[in-house]
């Protein structure tokens, strides 16, 4: 496990994008602020499914307190997120639908490889079901990943983002 982490990692980009980025075409279903340098939308970037796409998916199995057995999570690697807007921060609020919020420092991202996940075992998540993004930590890779603390971190219906 310890060498798909290690893989995964890899598959992140380094690339850095500068200036504004494109407008979604969809509906917006993630809004990021506060310390980022690149932006769509009133010093903000904001997201639709098709845009979180564009950055790349990828694709683990894990455990989790929240489904039974292992779960097969896709999403976009948070790192890769955090380097696409420009986050120039040290921790990131992120708000849930249901007005949820949690803290994570971004060198989690750096070091475990969380993702924003879009799809759970190939479907799309609704809202209902934890979706439309869900902050998920492949907890299976690491035994310290198996703790409240980044359970806690493991945000569902997430809607919003801010870099501090």
């Amino acid at each position: 496990m310890r060498l798909i982490v290690m893989l995964l990692s890899l598959l992140v980009s380094t690339h850095v994008w500068a200036g504004e980025l494109s407008k979604p075409a969809g509906k917006v279903l993630l809004t990021l602020s506060g310390k980022i340098e690149n932006t769509n939308e009133d010093g903000k970037a904001v997201f639709d499914i098709a845009s979180l796409e564009k950055l790349g998916t990828v694709t683990f199995q894990t455990t989790s307190p929240w489904y039974n057995g292992r779960t097969t999570f896709t999403g976009i690697p948070m790192q890769k997120l955090m380097e696409y807007v420009g986050a120039k921060g040290s921790v990131l609020k992120v708000t849930a639908l249901n007005d949820y919020t949690t803290d994570i420092p971004l060198d989690d991202f750096r070091k475990y490889n969380a993702i924003l996940a879009l799809k759970v075992n190939g479907e799309y998540m609704r809202i209902r079901d934890k979706g439309p993004l869900f902050i998920v930590y492949p907890y299976d890779s690491l035994p310290e990943l198996n703790n409240k603390i980044y359970y806690s971190r493991s945000a569902w219906q997430v809607s919003k983002m801010n870099i501090e």
